[in-house]
């Protein structure tokens, strides 16, 4: 091999590599907007950031609280209690009265005291706070799980959202080549046409075979109709995906090209499928779940508070030594005997947290099977690509040598279109073909959850 040839070699792998990573990065950027503008990734960031409001609330009940309380009572009538002051301290007075020749004791009367309190007041600043609280406790931590796990759901949808969005770019690929395609058939039937032309003038063809073209010409032209509506319709889902104007313009990969290389076989074998987020989803929920147990079993823990009361009571809004006063207190609970309430609820946990693992186990099967059919459907459509390359290629060639036999009078010209028709076809499937490859390759990068989302 030459000097000069090793050289240009060396210069196309590094353009190679050079339009690989300038590609890469367009899809990238792609899947950045998408992450960044989408409606529902917007809507599960709102249902998070409810999620850590709900825990900060949760933080606060072991904090003291301080509520202003006052009440005021106006009253007349109801029960009372006879108090018999003038039947005991009258015969005494009397007595005085006479001993001391004076009347410096009066005479009293019985008095009937209202119970009920009348223009009394009682305004106070109560402060609690819990000491001992499993149950406040469980709590918590549940709503830190719950976090966690919102966490997990928003990175669920993101990683569907990755493979979505690069399924939608790789069918606007398609759509778009479809459509590339069916123009240059357009401009093979149109140098037909200028060919049979020339021939029927000089007299070595008859008309059939211009009035054929011409309806070959009529086909291509509604089947380029279709393909561009087709791509219209892609690339507004794709706009969609990204939140932007549906009509906004799609920049190309100019590596995306059915000439690309692909690797035969992804080698997933041996691969684990625990960095799927619905696995880390579900074991947030047995660990909630598991939580949910313990507060069901907190039961048997006493619960302690305390508080204080700092305030102002009497009569007729009197404030004074006498009025104002503090009341301080523990208060403890502890539940003893409810008919085996808490015991059935323990019972229905624990029943939740095995139904929990048992799910565990059962997606993580099923995201095995999964991993393993689409390696399998990723090797297939490499497969059937590199099988449309060549196809395309041999098409290619036949067209040419049947176009240069019906030149020369050699072919007849519905020979000559199905030779057109293959290598139209042909080169369709070959675009198809390098599409179902990607996107295979978007569903296999999902199911093992290695695209980084952050």
């Amino acid at each position: 091999m030459s000097t000069t040839f090793k050289t240009i070699s060396s210069f196309i792998l590094l353009l190679v590599a050079h339009v690989n990573l300038f590609a890469q990065g367009t899809l990238d950027n792609y899947v950045a907007q998408a992450l960044k503008n989408n409606d529902g990734v917007k809507q599960k960031q709102f249902q998070l950031e409810k999620s850590m409001q709900a825990l900060n609330e949760a933080k606060t009940l072991f904090l003291p609280s301080v509520s202003l309380q006052g009440d005021y009572i106006k009253a007349h009538g109801g029960r009372t209690i006879d108090l018999p002051v003038g039947d005991l301290m009258n015969p005494a007075y009397s007595t005085l009265n006479q001993l001391t020749h004076s009347d410096k004791f009066p005479t009293l009367k019985n008095e009937s005291v209202q119970l009920n309190p009348d223009n009394y007041y009682d305004v106070k600043l109560h402060t609690s706070m819990p000491l001992v609280n499993a149950e406040v406790n469980y709590n918590k931590q549940i709503k830190k799980q719950t976090i966690s796990l919102m966490q997990a759901e928003i990175n669920v949808y993101k990683r569907a959202l990755v493979k979505e969005v690069k399924a939608a770019y790789f069918r606007y690929y398609q759509a778009t080549q479809a459509v590339a395609i069916y123009k240059d058939a357009l401009a093979l039937v149109e140098k037909n046409i200028t060919v049979n032309e020339s021939l029927l003038r000089n007299g070595v063809k008859n008309g059939t075979a211009l009035t054929r073209a011409k309806t070959e010409k009529e086909k291509v032209l509604a089947q380029i109709s279709q393909a561009e509506n087709n791509s219209k319709n892609t690339q507004a889902y794709f706009n969609f995906l990204l939140n932007r104007n549906l009509d906004t313009s799609i920049e190309p990969d100019i590596n995306n090209t059915p000439n690309t290389d692909i690797q035969q076989d992804l080698k997933t074998e041996g691969t684990s499928v625990a960095n799927r987020e619905e696995l880390q989803e579900l074991a947030i929920k047995t660990d909630i779940l598991s939580l949910n147990k313990k507060l069901q079993q907190s039961f048997m823990i006493p619960t302690l508070s305390t508080f204080l009361d700092l305030g102002s009571q009497g009569f007729n809004w009197s404030v004074n030594d006498q009025s104002r006063y503090y009341f301080f207190g523990l208060h403890m609970q502890w539940d003893l005997f409810a008919w085996g309430q808490h015991k059935y609820r323990i019972k229905q946990a624990q029943t939740d947290v095995n139904s929990a693992k048992l799910e565990y186990d059962e997606t993580e099967k099923a995201f095995r099977l999964a991993l393993r059919q689409a390696t399998n459907d990723y090797n297939s459509a490499v497969s059937n690509y590199n099988s449309a390359k060549s196809q395309r290629q041999y098409a290619e060639k036949y067209y040419n040598d049947q176009l240069k036999a019906y030149k020369e009078g050699q072919l007849l010209y519905i020979e000559l279109i199905d030779a057109q028709n293959q290598l139209t076809t042909a080169q369709l499937q070959l675009s198809l073909a390098f599409a179902n490859v990607q996107i295979a390759k978007a569903e296999t990068e999902r199911d093992l959850a290695t695209y980084p989302l952050n």
